[in-house]
């Protein structure tokens, strides 16, 4: 495997798998499988292996994708992707852009898998549209249209959801923690936009709300009860997904990790994953 470089590849590949999936034990698996084909494939004609090893991924991430659509369908409550810690004390480097973050990836969950496919494949990782359709079975052609949909959506979403710079972020979610720590509802509402939207993911295996709830008043209200009713070790600002989030840890464990859409100074959006299994990896 020395000729394909694997461990400078590894990133990309697993990067791949996961903007495809949104799990990180689903891309791990895939990375795993592509180590195994790789190691007994014929290399000889390989020109780009990181391109070769990403098709590869990709092609394995794409028949996954297409039975977690059914999964999802079938998932109790509200579905969030696994959150994928990014910071400069994470081990195992990850390429890193905004189709990482937790809003990049909700909005490349309403996409068809064939257009996520061209999408990463192409957008994100420079693959060529021939390759491209080797994976999807269609022309370089019909994968180019594919593509062109997917980014037309992901551009609309980036347009409508200006990202909030990092010291911006940091400082919502400092004040937030604070307030919801103190039981402070007024400043609360304060820094939530009047229409904001609270996702919960319990995935049936922890307690929150099997739907959305929408508006400042009633997410403060929620927040400040489920931080009272909880008995937690610490609530910590962490990176994920390139991104800064809140993580709560129990005992040792982490039991939350919340990521916000800020605004303006305000959040606009607020995704809590609770269901301890997209948590274990933490």
């Amino acid at each position: 495997m020395d000729d394909l470089d694997w461990e400078t590849n590894r990133p990309a590949v697993f990067g791949a798998a996961y903007r495809l999936l949104g799990s990180v034990a689903e891309a791990e698996d895939v990375v795993q499988d592509v180590w195994l084909r790789a190691c007994g494939a014929d290399r000889s004609g390989v020109r780009d292996p990181r391109a070769w090893l990403v098709t590869i991924a990709a092609r394995l991430a794409y028949n996954v994708l297409k039975s977690a659509r059914v999964r999802r369908e079938e998932y109790p409550g509200p579905w969030l992707p696994e959150p994928l810690l990014t910071g400069p004390d994470v081990a195992d480097r990850v390429i890193v852009d905004d189709s990482v973050s937790t809003a990049m990836l909700l909005v490349m969950e309403e996409l068809t898998p064939a257009e996520r496919v061209a999408f990463v494949l192409h957008d994100v990782f420079d693959v060529p549209f021939a390759q491209v359709a080797g994976v999807l079975g269609g022309s370089a052609a019909a994968a180019r249209k594919l593509a062109s949909r997917a980014r037309g959506r992901v551009a609309d979403a980036r347009e409508a959801r200006p990202k909030a710079s990092r010291a911006e972020r940091e400082r919502v979610l400092t004040a937030f923690r604070a307030a919801a720590e103190g039981g402070d509802i007024d400043r609360l509402v304060r820094l939530l936009h009047p229409d904001a939207v609270y996702v919960a993911d319990g995935g049936g295996r922890a307690v929150a709300s099997r739907r959305p709830i929408t508006g400042a008043d009633r997410i403060a209200r929620l927040l400040v009860g489920v931080a009272a009713r909880s008995r937690t070790d610490r609530v910590a600002l962490v990176e994920v997904g390139g991104e800064l989030a809140l993580e709560t840890r129990r005992d040792g464990r982490v039991v939350r990790v919340d990521t916000l859409e800020i605004a303006d100074g305000r959040v606009t959006a607020f995704h809590r994953i609770a269901n301890p299994d997209k948590l274990r990896h933490l």
